[in-house]
């Protein structure tokens, strides 16, 4: 059964993945790999409150949490081993599909029951009970609506996860999918006391010298087409291993090419492995760059959207030109 949410006017209760959560003795949560604020955040917050709840609760996602990412409540507990034995429900938190876990099907038990909490435009439906709204600047929005329906008290804990993953998936209330009931929301968290002051220290204003120089690196291979309407930059594996920078590292510097004026895409290309280019795409104002991601088997946003292709460099750095230059050309044309 698919569930889709409105989280604008409430007109659709997932009632039946309320159900489940609240029978479950165990849940194992997951999360998408390169984890982000928005994904860990959101997964400790759903687990502190279905263990208030009396549930026995496992975390894990592919990837370890970023330093950055430590000081939040939990964080701690977070594995990179998948629950044995695995509990019957399973809780995918901020993924569009089982890859973005690098799981299969095949690795999830047939008596399982899949639960898929997620905001992407380009999610896929994979669970047996999906509650996906992509109107909601973070799936912190969706998990935090989640948590008051099951009827949990939000403490400062939880408060702590759901603001970081608001904060940083609408890029401190920045980006366009920022709406009047995201304010609302994190007024209500504000109201139980977070830090501000040390979630922003922490996410926004400490950056590690290897991330600086990733950035350097960045930046240097900076190249503005298109009539100056898309920047785009490349890290090589070497640029990597240069500036001493993990792949997470990288989280975020696609927003400098971005910021240039007359921008309207900014594209961030990464080598994470021989012949497997990742990349990450960025739109100011109109363009949709989910449709451009999607042409390579990605997705994610209307303004922010990934994809991965498994070709050299340069070749990847060719077609995505393309690609963007032919969306640019036509949106102009229309």
């Amino acid at each position: 059964m698919k569930v889709r949410v409105n989280l604008m006017n409430h007109e659709n209760t997932p009632e039946e993945m309320i159900e489940v959560l609240r029978k479950a003795p165990r849940v194992a949560l997951f999360s998408h790999v390169s984890p982000d604020g928005d994904c860990i955040g959101s997964m400790l917050a759903m687990g502190l409150a279905l263990e208030k709840m009396g549930k026995e609760v496992s975390f894990y996602n592919p990837n370890p949490v970023p330093s950055y990412l430590s000081f939040l409540p939990g964080s701690s507990r977070i594995r990179q081993e998948l629950p044995s034995p695995q509990p019957k429900i399973l809780l995918f938190v901020d993924c569009t599909d089982l890859g973005r876990v690098n799981m299969s099907r095949s690795e999830i038990s047939r008596d399982s029951i899949v639960l898929n909490l997620d905001h992407h435009i380009s999610n896929l439906f994979f669970g047996d009970f999906n509650w996906v709204d992509a109107h909601a600047s973070a799936v912190g929005e969706v998990a935090l609506t989640l948590i008051n329906q099951l009827g949990v008290e939000i403490d400062l804990d939880m408060a702590t996860n759901l603001y970081t993953a608001i904060v940083t998936d609408s890029g401190c209330f920045e980006y366009s999918n920022t709406t009047a009931q995201t304010h609302r929301l994190t007024a209500d968290l504000l109201d139980k006391g977070v830090d501000l002051s040390n979630i922003h220290h922490n996410i926004f204003d400490q950056k590690p010298l290897a991330r600086i120089k990733l950035l350097q690196c960045a930046l240097n291979g900076l190249e503005i087409l298109a009539d100056g309407q898309l920047a785009i930059m490349t890290l090589s594996a070497e640029d990597f291993r240069k500036s001493g920078a993990e792949q997470d590292l990288s989280e975020g510097l696609v927003n400098h090419a971005r910021s240039i004026v007359g921008v309207e895409v900014a594209v961030l290309l990464k080598e994470v492995g021989p012949q497997e280019i990742k990349g990450g795409l960025r739109s100011n104002l109109w363009l949709n760059v989910n449709e451009i991601a999607a042409q390579f088997g990605g997705g994610g946003h209307q303004r922010a959207a990934g994809c991965t292709l498994r070709i050299p460099m340069a070749e990847a750095k060719q077609i995505i030109t393309t690609a963007v230059e032919e969306a640019l050309r036509i949106g102009r044309n229309h």
